[in-house]
């Protein structure tokens, strides 16, 4: 058995909102991550897969349960793990050499040697000959090769990457993937462990040893799934095609935990106010239904992913709020359009905007709460403040903003009611 560096046990993480309640982001999670061993983190978004990543990598501490490093109680930053982040993070004031050289100066290291160690760091990701360009002359991809070459001059245990390929083109993300691939299997550095956060399926096939996903509100682990597959990976292999689509049919065929407790009406379930709406556009959703209205029968997520070319933080969201409105189904790792669905598919513009309005107040409790909210108002008119605040008791400030943001847009597309954004007020009458 190999050794165990990280091994998180019931972590739990909330945070308070500003009237003082928790909001929990992590609930009950184990995790642990083996030497050799390269871990991905898939699941939607406000998952709290980033989250967990700052706990292992002791940037912020847990609400309950323990982490540990190499069998130490992780009490703040963790010497042995670099991380890299999304957004590349560099100080564009600072050449590319001395971005690599921060950490080393950090850590106490003398000039001489951490210039040594940044210019081997810089050459073995691949950027030398750019040692005293600034991050306004290179590209995303050189930008993001900076990022590796900063994390690993420390001579990182572990390293932790929060979606570092997902701001760059396919073709970009996936010459530095294979490039940092090579490096691991060449043991051309002193890492002996990765975590990964991606929203990407294919990525975490091609990456991962072992691929966690996520279910949501709070987060846990939901299901695990071990890859025995060599490096480098043909995604046009059948095992690997295979492999997508058991991660397809996990993430939309297990139920999130509170969805469990929920009632169920047949095969769809039924949402209460409490629901954290998937932060999916009208357009957006007419334009995948209109896609669906055009199959016969169930199409394969996989397939559907491709054809969209959305990954799965923008083709989640759209079909959970397909499934929510009652507009498709999905079961298998498949989806199909409900007769509703075909209906609206077909229909035109202003038989559209019935239908959805019909099944905004059916099935979405918060539509329908604040069409009975106006109603009740002598002049039909309310201040979105009193829906926010309702909603704040259940999410942050910032996710009930967009939350309420969603379904307003939805109630004004289907005509429910109307929304003066300057004032703020929702309306049963079009603003002035």
């Amino acid at each position: 058995m190999s050794e165990v560096i990280v091994k998180l046990e019931k972590i739990k993480k909330s945070f308070s909102s500003s009237e003082g309640q928790e909001l929990v982001v992590l609930e009950n999670v184990d995790f642990s991550l083996q030497e050799g061993e390269i871990v991905a983190l898939l699941g939607k978004s406000g998952s709290g897969k980033s989250t967990l990543m700052r706990i292992i990598a002791g940037l912020i501490p847990a609400t309950a349960g323990e982490a540990r490093y190499r069998n130490q109680v992780v009490k703040g930053p963790v010497r042995g793990i670099s991380m890299v982040f999304q957004s590349f993070a560099l100080l564009p004031w600072l050449t590319v050499l001395q971005n690599v050289e921060l950490g080393l100066e950090a850590l106490g290291v003398a000039r001489d040697d951490r210039r040594a160690r940044a210019l081997k760091a810089i050459d073995m990701i691949g950027l030398d000959g750019f040692e005293s360009a600034y991050p306004k002359e290179l590209s995303g991809g050189m930008k993001q090769r900076v990022g590796f070459a900063r994390a690993l001059v420390v001579e990182p245990d572990v390293l932790v990457m929060d979606e570092p390929f997902s701001a760059l083109d396919v073709l970009t993300a996936e010459n530095l993937r294979g490039d940092l691939l090579e490096l691991w299997e060449a043991k051309k550095t002193h890492l002996n462990g990765m975590v990964v956060v991606t929203h990407s399926i294919e990525e975490a096939v091609a990456l991962a040893d072992r691929v966690l996903i996520f279910g949501s509100n709070p987060g846990y682990v939901r299901a695990e799934l071990k890859i025995d597959m060599p490096h480098p990976r043909d995604p046009e292999s059948v095992k690997f095609r295979k492999l997508v689509d058991e991660i397809y049919r996990l993430m939309t065929t297990q139920p999130d935990r509170k969805d469990e407790s929920q009632t169920r009406l047949g095969r769809f379930k039924t949402i209460g106010i409490s629901y954290r709406l998937p932060d999916a556009n009208v357009s957006e959703l007419t334009g995948l239904l209109e896609s669906l209205g055009t199959e016969k029968g169930k199409i394969d997520l996989p397939e559907l992913a491709e054809e969209s070319q959305l990954d799965v933080d923008d083709l989640f969201p759209l079909i959970e709020a397909l499934e929510i409105l009652r507009f498709a189904h999905v079961s298998g790792g498949d989806i199909e359009l409900t007769p509703e669905g075909k209906q609206f598919a077909d229909a035109d513009i202003q038989a559209r905007k019935k239908i959805f309005a019909e099944h905004l107040r059916r099935y979405i409790p918060l539509a329908q709460h604040i069409c009975n909210i106006l109603d009740e108002k002598r002049n039909h008119k309310v201040s979105e403040e009193r829906f926010l605040s309702k909603l704040e008791d259940f999410f942050t400030e910032k996710e009930a903003e967009r939350v309420l943001t969603t379904v307003i847009d939805w109630g004004r597309y289907a005509e429910l009611f109307a929304y003066d954004y300057n004032t703020g007020i929702l309306s049963l009458e079009n603003p002035e």
